[in-house]
């Protein structure tokens, strides 16, 4: 078959999931997707509703089915869907019964590969039980994580079955070509498409990349370190809040900085007594380009930086400092555009006596702070992303800009917040 677009319509709204298929639709897209949220949400009644608009294209229902797969075919199958989806990890009796209900309310099975173990081999199974397509399917939680689906088990399934290959897991324009190169018979991307300001030209550029035309999407999903200071910059501190659900937040810090500046870096952590700036200065020595140093002086009030040290940040490229104290110099500061926060602005520092450290795990506005952990600070305040977790709360962060952005885009065109969101319908039943 030839390689088609399916737009996978992940969302809780159907009024807004509606609007979004249809042009996506008429950016080329070829088969529609009620995602598994959008079932959840509302039902059958998504795949009437995609019915009823788009007549003539192919609808898939995201239902995910684990047990009684019959059942869940025939619901959907009645309601409108062309494909039902079934999960790979089912026993085999339950993707057989889906097959066979599915055959008599004219409803294809796709299976679905996400979690299995030996993919391939599943592959093979499921197509001797009557399966009409495979699905090699990387979550959204995996790849939030930078995980993506393999080519080369791409390559193997359609090799060794004879069954067409979905894929689907943070697709987008950079990566469609690659995966129809590869043997996908169709492409599934739902955020790359559902979440830009506009959906029609999203899924354009989709379809050019699948027909072989070279194109490059704004933000990748495989990070390295230049790679998460760009994605980090791009997003405020509070879709990075959003992200990590409220955790990491410096609290009782002030931000010193130009309007519109943003600070982003690795920290080099620095624990100092009141007034004793020797270790924050010397700290500036180690520091390795686009560093922030964080220093923790337990909020005492006698400053330990101020316009000398921070001309030698800049010298040695350090992109920040955040203080658990206090700060002075901060019109010479504000100026020069060097980002400062602090607990505190006065006009006395103290001596350099050489107590405490650098590079240890420290506290800064009741957050833990490591060196190498990421800090990000705008006028909304300060957030701390641990290291581990940095490529999953870029991607996660990036995530809600989108979504933000999708949103700002309705509310542009006449909505409002609370029509987008569908607020009334979703608050608890009393």
């Amino acid at each position: 078959m030839k390689p088609v677009l399916q737009v996978a319509l992940d969302l809780i709204q159907l009024n807004r999931a509606v609007v979004i298929a249809k042009e996506a639709v008429d950016g080329g897209a070829d088969w529609v997707e009620v995602g598994t949220p959008l079932v959840k949400s509302e039902g059958a009644d998504a795949v009437r509703a995609m019915r009823r608009e788009f007549p003539e294209a192919t609808i898939v229902a995201d239902v995910k089915a684990m047990d009684v797969g019959g059942l869940e075919v025939e619901i959907m199958a009645k309601a409108g869907a062309d494909i039902v989806t079934v999960l790979g990890l089912a026993d085999d009796a339950t993707i057989e019964e889906a097959v066979s209900v599915g055959r008599k309310y004219g409803a294809s099975v796709m299976v679905d590969m996400i979690r299995v173990p030996d993919r391939v081999a599943r592959a093979k199974e499921v197509e001797k039980l009557g399966a009409r397509y495979i699905c090699l399917h990387m979550g959204i939680d995996s790849q939030m994580k930078g995980e993506e689906p393999p080519i080369d088990v791409l390559r193997r399934m359609v090799s060794e079955t004879g069954l067409p290959v979905a894929v689907a897991g943070g697709i987008t324009a950079d990566t469609a070509r690659e995966y129809v190169e590869a043997g996908a018979s169709a492409v599934i991307v739902g955020g790359g498409i559902i979440k830009a300001p506009d959906i029609r030209s999203a899924a354009a550029t989709v379809k050019k990349a699948m027909a072989g035309v070279e194109v490059r999407s704004e933000i990748a999903k495989k990070y390295g370190e230049e790679e998460l200071f760009e994605a980090f910059s791009k997003c405020s501190t509070c879709n990075i809040s959003d992200a990590q659900h409220k955790t990491g937040i410096v609290m009782g810090l002030q931000p010193h900085i130009k309007d519109g500046a943003r600070m982003v870096g690795r920290a080099l952590t620095v624990q100092t007594s009141n007034g004793d700036w020797a270790k924050p200065v010397e700290a500036i020595d180690r520091a390795m380009p686009g560093d922030v140093i964080v220093i923790d002086v337990g909020g005492a009030p006698m400053a330990v930086w101020g316009e000398l040290a921070t001309n030698s940040a800049i010298v040695m490229g350090v992109r920040g400092v955040v203080i658990d104290g206090a700060i002075r110099d901060i019109d010479d500061i504000r100026r020069i555009g060097f980002p400062a926060f602090s607990r505190s602005v006065v006009p006395c520092a103290g001596e350099a006596k050489g107590y405490g450290g650098i590079g240890m795990e420290i506290a800064v506005g009741g957050q833990r702070v490591r060196t190498g952990d990421w800090i990000i600070g705008d006028e909304n305040g300060l957030v701390v992303v641990p290291a581990e977790h940095a490529v999953e709360v870029a991607n996660r962060s990036i995530d809600v800009n989108e979504r933000e952005n999708r949103t700002r885009e309705e509310i542009r065109r006449g909505s409002t917040l609370s029509k987008v969101n569908e607020l009334a319908k979703w608050e608890p039943v009393k």
